[in-house]
């Protein structure tokens, strides 16, 4: 946004004005306690929250009205964030308020600490307007900075007032103050959610301090010349982890790299799953261009592959470049698969899987947890009970052999580049080598789970699936194995089971639920002796 809307930006600019002079009384009650100076503070609430209404009033009618760029719309919602917060330090100072005239002793309050760091809030609320008008980090960063001294004035405040408590002499005002000093606390934290926001903002996604200053250490990295470097948000996993497209000048059209940013051992893993892929089966998964670490948070920047997922090319393509896709995808499974096999036993354990995300399932589904219950003569016992004997019945059927997988197999993990005519696998901090049919199970409930309503495209979808398992059973002959079928249907289970935690539509989710049980009810209900000719009615669950 290369302005901001006049009437945001004067209420905004009123704002910080207002929140400066409540300070400015604090500072003074804090020289000299009075009642007039404690009802000043209080009386002038009604302002702050009007002023802070007004912005957010302006912000969802700005957005309602249309803005033409998501980061325009991002931006405004950061800067309803920020008049949020700075009127949550007008809240603040009514609490230290209410808090301190509890002390009636000068000495125990030790006032001056108080006045200093109050002081720089002050300093710091000058700086939150320009630093939004200006669209300037650094500012931002400024702020942090007083931030960082507010930080160890409290803990000096702190210490002063543990050291005097140990002393055993006015301890009822002294543990009235360390609520003073507490809620003072609260400044450093309203002013660290700012500065973050107005980074944010300007960086185009939700960012921390560790994060962007991360982001900067790779930028340096990849920045070419005068080319200013700009960042567009994709996505943003379910653990946190935003994922964004880099560009700059030299670039006409795409990304020049993929960057991620969130938890470190999160992209710990991810980047010792690229590692691992580059040095097994070279060429399938991205390469790591940078990796950055600071505290708790990491940055990684990856090779930006060119195409499409393979949820879009299913979702949005044509028949015809479907079934291109999917013939490139079994082209590359099967030489994979062929090249990473080895005789090394590594079961998935579908149902200890499955064990270990039913609690998971039944928090977003509460109906689903149904105890053993038996209809006349049938005994229907629970989820819980049908895979505590699947568990065990799944130990006396281990795969032949192990490949190196995916671990995530969804199609929105897959990348086709119909011009190339490759395949290409991302998000791969969960690969291992162990029983491809996880692999196979997942790419075929990730297709099952598409909440696509037309009736032809579902259809399509469903094939999708179908020739995935062909593929797969084809592959399984080949190989010998022979248990493929039964751990084709615990893996779907878990696959469908373990999905519906994250969906809410209630009929997919059931569906998707029964097809579990039933799945693993079929297996158990087998004959030994028949084992190794049972086949799942893949045909019959891949419907609507």
């Amino acid at each position: 946004m290369k302005k901001i809307p006049t009437e945001i930006k004067e209420n905004l600019q009123f704002l910080c004005v207002e929140i400066d002079a409540q300070l400015a009384t604090l500072s003074s009650y804090y020289r000299n306690p009075s009642a007039s100076l404690a009802r000043k503070v209080r009386d002038r609430a009604g302002y702050a929250y009007n002023l802070k209404t007004r912005i957010h009033t302006a912000t969802v009618n700005r957005i309602a009205a249309g803005v033409e760029h998501d980061s325009d719309k991002f931006c405004l919602r950061c800067i309803e964030f920020i008049a949020t917060d700075i009127e949550r330090i007008a809240e603040i100072c009514r609490h230290c308020i209410t808090q301190s005239e509890q002390i009636h002793d000068a000495q125990a309050l030790m006032s001056k600490a108080f006045i200093a760091i109050v002081k720089k809030v002050r300093q710091a609320i000058k700086l939150i307007l320009p630093a939004v008008i200006e669209r300037k980090s650094s500012i931002a960063l400024d702020i942090e900075q007083i931030n960082q001294g507010l930080r160890s004035s409290h803990q000096r405040l702190i210490k002063r007032y543990v050291s005097a408590l140990k002393k055993q002499t006015q301890t009822k005002q002294l543990t009235q103050a360390l609520f003073v000093a507490y809620e003072m606390k609260q400044f450093d934290d309203a002013l660290l959610r700012i500065s973050e926001t107005i980074v944010s903002a300007n960086v185009g996604q939700p960012i921390n301090f560790e994060r962007y200053y991360s982001f900067q250490s790779l930028i340096s990295d990849v920045e070419k010349g005068d080319s200013d470097v700009t960042i567009t948000p994709i996505a943003e996993t379910r653990s946190g982890t935003a994922i964004s497209g880099l560009s700059n000048g030299a670039e006409k059209t795409g990304f020049m790299a993929v960057y991620k940013d969130g938890q470190k051992q999160k992209l710990k893993e991810e980047k010792q799953g690229l590692n691992s892929w580059d040095s097994i089966y070279p060429g399938l998964a991205p390469k790591i261009l940078s990796y950055q670490k600071r505290g708790e948070s990491a940055a990684l920047l990856i090779e930006h592959l060119p195409g499409y997922t393979l949820e879009k090319v299913i979702v949005n393509e044509s028949e015809k470049l479907q079934k291109q896709a999917l013939k490139a995808l079994k082209k590359t499974l099967e030489s994979l698969w062929t090249e990473t096999l080895r005789k090394k036993v590594s079961p998935a354990l579908f149902m200890q899987q499955m064990d270990s995300r039913l609690a998971d399932v039944y928090k977003i589904h509460p109906e689903f947890d149904a105890a053993n219950s038996q209809i006349g003569d049938y005994d229907c016992p629970s989820m819980k009970s049908l895979i505590k004997q699947a568990r065990q019945l799944e130990k006396q059927y281990p795969p032949p052999f192990s490949v190196y997988i995916h671990g995530d197999f969804n199609v929105d993990n897959i990348i086709f580049d119909p011009i190339e005519n490759r395949i290409n696998f991302i998000d791969l901090h969960r690969s291992k080598y162990t029983d491809y049919v996880q692999d196979v199970t997942i790419f075929m409930v990730s297709n099952y789970r598409l909440q696509i309503l037309d009736s032809e495209r579902r259809k399509q979808i469903m094939k999708m699936a179908i020739e995935m398992y062909r593929f797969a059973r084809r592959f399984a002959k080949q190989h010998q194995d022979n248990t493929f079928e039964i751990r084709l249907a615990l893996g779907l289970a878990r696959a469908f089971a373990s999905s519906t935690r994250f969906i809410l539509d209630k009929a997919l989710a059931k569906r998707m639920f029964y097809r579990a049980r039933y799945l693993i009810d079929l297996v158990l209900t087998t004959h030994p002796k028949q084992i190794h000719r049972f086949s799942v009615p893949v045909k019959e669950i891949f419907v609507e």
